[in-house]
């Protein structure tokens, strides 16, 4: 790649946890790289950078995706939210809230990504039942292997998260 081709950058404007963020990125930078790199929001992990594992998870408009596999310029106009924007007034979310009383994390390498995933799983309205929840989070990987505290933190959530919106 020519050094020209290397120093061309791309205008991108986006809002990240609420906040509205301007930025010139490489285009080739990944969505990771560009909220660990440039906004230090280090929440989301680079563990695999396949989009296998799902360390890197982060919701774009409200849909999870493995910010890895994204390109930061193709996130240009749209809500992007972190494990690190989903606290608010110094409160945590429901979910992160769960994922503590219910032990749901050893080494914590994975917890941000399985947060985010969690978050979007009530929301798109697959916590009805362990198995189901399981399929669909299945795209998230845990090796200290806490999916039965995983799955019962998201349970667990899912009823608050009903009961405060009744």
């Amino acid at each position: 790649m020519s050094a020209s081709a290397r120093s061309q950058t791309i205008d991108i404007s986006l809002t990240v946890n609420g906040r509205p963020v301007q930025a010139s990125v490489e285009p080739r930078l990944s969505l990771l790289d560009f909220l660990r790199e440039e906004l230090d929001l280090t929440g989301a992990k680079k563990g695999c950078n396949r989009g296998e594992c799902g360390t890197c998870t982060v919701l774009v408009d409200g849909r999870r995706v493995n910010s890895c596999l994204v390109l930061a310029a193709s996130a240009s106009n749209h809500e992007v939210v972190t494990v690190e924007g989903l606290a608010k007034d110094g409160e945590l979310h429901p979910v992160q809230q769960a994922f503590i009383e219910a032990d749901a994390l050893q080494c914590g390498f994975c917890t941000s990504g399985q947060i985010i995933s969690a978050v979007a799983c009530i929301e798109e309205g697959h916590a009805g039942s362990t198995e189901e929840i399981r399929e669909w989070m299945s795209g998230n990987l845990c090796r200290c292997s806490c999916y039965p505290q995983i799955a019962e933190a998201v349970e667990m959530a899912a009823r608050r998260m009903e009961a405060d919106n009744a």
